[in-house]
């Protein structure tokens, strides 16, 4: 899968089959994308490569780990999550997806924070609060 960055500064390609596609309901992940869910794919950091200037913010989770959120320096797209406790892992937000069509939810995270307005998918697994082990 590839994508990129609304300017193009940046781009990601991943040769790896992705780990998790979900969507997240928490309050950071409103917050930071100005919506209510965020699309995310988690793939493997072996097998991603980044092209750019990305800058990352670090906030705690809910697990009280570090989440290191990361943008293109020049647009402000958001594009990637880095979670302290999943360090195998980089997420990309799905909407920068060259081909968003690829995206293919199998969850719903943290649905006990969505907005009450928000829509959730019933043919699709709910879970209270944190992404399910693997």
């Amino acid at each position: 899968m590839n994508g990129g960055c609304l300017c193009g500064a940046v781009r990601y390609k991943s040769d790896a089959a992705p780990v998790y596609q979900l969507y997240c309901h928490c309050r950071d992940c409103q917050k930071v994308s100005g919506s209510a869910s965020a699309p995310i794919i988690f793939f493997p950091v072996q097998g991603l490569s980044i092209e750019g200037q990305v800058t990352y913010y670090e906030s705690k989770g809910s697990s009280g780990k570090s989440i290191y959120r990361g943008f293109c320096s020049k647009c402000g797209s958001q594009l990637f999550g880095r979670l302290e406790r999943l360090p195998d892992l980089l997420s990309i937000r799905a909407g920068t997806l060259d081909d968003p069509a690829a995206f293919h939810p199998q969850v719903h995270i943290h649905v006990s924070q969505a907005a009450p307005w928000e829509y959730i998918d019933p043919s699709l697994r709910s879970f209270p609060h944190d992404v399910p082990p693997r």
